[in-house]
């Protein structure tokens, strides 16, 4: 009687303990589910508006992005990205520097300007293998640089136009200090212009008072003669 009164407790105990083990391992479950929950969103990358994501590959095609409304950044994991049908006349600093896993850009059909601000895209463009998908990827402007192939404009071309660029610049600058040293001129011709007239006209005055005071000593003699 003893012994089966034992056994029943241990039976009972060992029970005990299995219920125990389940419990904590369903807490456990239970808790990584609420912590997989909370940081969620913290860890998977949002897709970038206006853009449609489907996985790894990111479509912002017809868009109408421009230089100042592209997206900042793309989810790293990106591998096929579209950027063909906007408005983008270049691409900024550094935007493909982070995307290890991408493969192909589609960047036709933009109205790419070649001047120093394409400079980074023609740079990454060299740095691809397949080189050949990109030969719709061309200039639109300038115009002695139009139609041609961005991977394959020589450094020399697109600093050639940003020189041309900054002799603009330098030509209206020097324009405008021209028009400031001729104007800074014109107002110190009139000062020189008012000063001397100012000038003649005190001189006019010492010369009025001194003949009114001789006149007064010459009627102040004859008064003392007459008196006399």
């Amino acid at each position: 009687m003893t012994s089966v009164l034992f056994r029943s407790k241990a039976l009972a105990g060992s029970c005990s303990e299995r219920t125990i083990t389940i419990s904590h391992g369903w807490k456990m479950i239970f808790l990584r589910l609420l912590l997989l929950l909370v940081f969620l969103p913290l860890v998977t990358p949002t897709c970038p508006e206006p853009c449609l994501c489907a996985s790894t590959l990111i479509d912002c095609t017809a868009k109408d992005l421009m230089h100042n409304n592209l997206p900042t950044s793309f989810p790293p994991s990106t591998t096929k990205l579209y950027l063909n049908h906007n408005n983008l006349t270049s691409i900024p600093n550094g935007l493909f520097d982070n995307l290890k896993d991408l493969q192909v850009v589609h960047l036709w059909a933009n109205p790419w300007e070649c001047d120093c601000h394409i400079l980074y895209l023609r740079s990454w463009l060299q740095w691809q293998q397949n080189r050949s998908f990109y030969r719709n990827v061309i200039c639109l402007s300038p115009s002695h640089l139009q139609g041609r192939i961005i991977s394959y404009l020589s450094e020399d071309e697109i600093i050639s136009t940003c020189q041309y660029w900054y002799c603009g610049v330098a030509l209206i600058s020097q324009m405008c200090l021209f028009i400031f040293l001729l104007v800074q001129a014109v107002l110190l011709l009139l000062v020189i212009v008012y000063l001397r007239r100012i000038r003649r006209i005190a001189k006019e005055a010492r010369r009025t008072v001194t003949e009114f005071d001789e006149r007064e000593d010459t009627w102040s003699i004859h008064s003392r003669k007459g008196a006399d």
